[in-house]
This record gives structure tokens, sequence and C-alpha cells, in this order.
């Protein structure tokens, strides 16, 4: 089974992108991006602002996009002032 990188994308990948939004028959989307590799080739990407995705129609990369995605969801700094509750160790008697 190939190994699946998921990584931000790199000014270097800018053409791999642009191919995979043309066979995709989409617009690359805007902003920072997030891409799946697998194999080491580019077979999906995310931009997780916006939740638009670009992938290979000729893969099976529906997985691939939902992993960019929780893989964005997952990384997703806490809005500023959100603290989450701290649960206490419950105690022995």
């Amino acid at each position: 089974m190939p190994e699946i990188t998921i990584r931000t994308a790199r000014e270097t990948d800018e053409a791999r992108l642009r191919r995979l939004a043309a066979l995709d028959s989409q617009r690359l989307p805007a902003g920072d991006l997030l891409v799946a590799e697998l194999g080491g080739e580019i077979q999906a990407a995310l931009a997780p602002a916006s939740q638009r995705a670009v992938a290979n129609p000729f893969k099976r990369t529906a997985g691939l996009v939902e992993l960019l995605r929780v893989y964005a969801t997952s990384t997703r700094p806490e809005p500023a002032g959100v603290r989450r509750r701290a649960y206490a160790s419950p105690r022995l008697a």
C-alpha cells in the first residue's frame, strides 16, 4: 500500500496543483492549501479556510479529501478567548 503524506503546499507545488485542478475541471482554491500525496504524487488538495478541494478524478480520492478535512479541523488553532474545559482526574478512595 502506498504511503500517504499530508502537508502544506509549497511554492514548488504550484504547477502540479494547477494540473490537478485542471484535471478536476475546477479552479485551484485560493489561499493556503493542504495536500495529500499518495506514493509521492499529489492526488488531492484542500483550502482549509473555504473547505474547497480539488482531487484526481481518475483515482479513488474521496477518502484523501476527507482525511484532509479531518486534519485541517484537528490542527485549527482555538479562537482567542476560547478555553477548553479542564477535567480533574478522579481520586481513588
